[in-house]
């Protein structure tokens, strides 16, 4: 055991010296992160800003539901818009030549019509610019006149019913302004997903992670090329002793680098990842995965190139696959080997501890990266050793 960990110092020292692990597993994810968030502008924003609008609309000064409507629209506050009054024949030419986002005609007697059960249309007119902001217009007065259809309806139903004339007004007028049925209230759901940024973050930090457990294999043959490994093996030191300290020093990097980019990412593009012991335990877990893949490719490959290749591949697949760069869904047999990915369940554990899970919220996550670790050790003791110990 003490020459296990004087390897792994050892190691740790000449990765230090070399520098190679600083670029590839902090300056490099870093920078990606900081140019995919230039790339996506406002990545991650929750608010969309909605510039000023223009309303042209007719309505008789007089009719109070008309009034009403154009008060829904002129009292938003999520936008500014100003509303120019014309005659109703000149609505759809001055929508058009003023570049005004809306164009809104009230009919002439339209409360009177609404409070005694009859048919009434206010026709809308859409700019040349159709924009977010024309949608949230019109869907403004899609509700108002919504809410004024009931009053249509009571009435027409008091009518039906044999109800007095003269209290039909009453009960429209009361379905019109009264508040309505259904109210949409915003809230933020627990959907166990991080947000964009926080993919991002999480992602590159996931997929960067499988090339600086690397650096353990790359180390190992490294010392098998140089002729190190041999003397070594002369010493009272077993081949499985120093595959482990090449894992052993792989683990300690991704646990420092994957730590590093957490926490320089989440300070960077303004995230939180939940409970650090949560977010710690989904470090340790994703590590010991992605760890378990140096002793795979440890008896697989031959040369430093071939571990290039074999780490580049791995990484790259189970990175994207895990949304390094995007979230990727999948149906059936793909659905579930997207649920067996390590780096998804690191990302899918990130989420959960973002909506304030704690330790056995995660349980599923840290599960499934534990077994992908077990299914490793187990193919790297049943494949034939063709490559760092031969």
């Amino acid at each position: 055991m003490p020459g296990l960990w004087t390897m792994v110092a050892k190691d740790l020292r000449q990765r230090i010296r070399d520098k190679s692990v600083f670029i590839f597993s902090l300056i490099v994810p870093l920078a990606l992160m900081g140019v995919l968030s230039l790339v996506f502008g406002g990545l991650g924003e929750d608010t969309v800003d909605l510039q000023p609008a223009t309303v042209v609309a007719s309505a008789d000064d007089a009719d109070q539901l008309g009034a009403a409507l154009l008060g829904a629209v002129d009292s938003l506050e999520i936008m500014d818009v100003t509303i120019k009054r014309v005659p109703a024949a000149d609505v759809r030419h001055e929508t058009q030549a003023s570049g005004a986002d809306l164009g809104i005609i009230i009919p002439e007697g339209f409360s009177n019509a609404v409070l005694s059960g009859q048919a009434a249309s206010v026709q809308l007119v859409e700019g040349d610019n159709a924009s977010l902001e024309s949608g949230v217009l019109i869907s403004v007065v899609q509700g108002v006149v919504d809410q004024f259809a009931a009053g249509t309806v009571t009435a027409a139903a008091g009518g039906l019913s044999g109800l007095p004339r003269q209290d039909l007004a009453a009960l429209a007028r009361h379905a019109a302004a009264g508040p309505s049925l259904l109210t949409l209230t915003e809230g933020q759901a627990a959907a166990e997903q991080l947000s964009l940024r926080g993919t991002l973050v999480a992602g590159q930090a996931g997929l960067f992670l499988m090339f600086t457990v690397g650096f353990g294999v790359l180390g190992l043959l490294a010392e098998r090329e140089q002729g190190t490994l041999a003397r070594l093996r002369s010493m009272p030191v077993t081949g499985a002793a120093v595959i482990t300290a090449k894992a052993c020093t792989g683990f300690i990097l991704g646990v420092v680098a994957t730590t590093v980019l957490l926490t320089a990412g989440s300070q960077l593009f303004g995230v939180s990842f939940g409970s650090p012991l949560v977010v710690a335990a989904l470090i340790l877990s994703v590590v010991t995965a992605a760890t378990s893949l140096t002793f795979v490719v440890a008896r697989l490959v031959r040369t430093a190139e071939q571990a290039n290749v074999a780490q580049s591949i791995l990484a790259v697949v189970l990175g994207i696959a895990g949304g390094a760069f995007f979230p990727v869904q999948g149906t059936g047999f793909a659905a579930t080997l997207l649920d067996l990915n390590p780096i998804g369940a690191f990302n899918r554990g990130l989420g959960i501890s973002a909506g304030g899970g704690n330790v056995g919220d995660v349980t599923g996550p840290v599960a499934v990266m534990l077994a992908f670790a077990a299914a490793g050790l187990l193919l790297a003791r049943i494949l034939p050793d063709r490559g760092a110990q031969a």
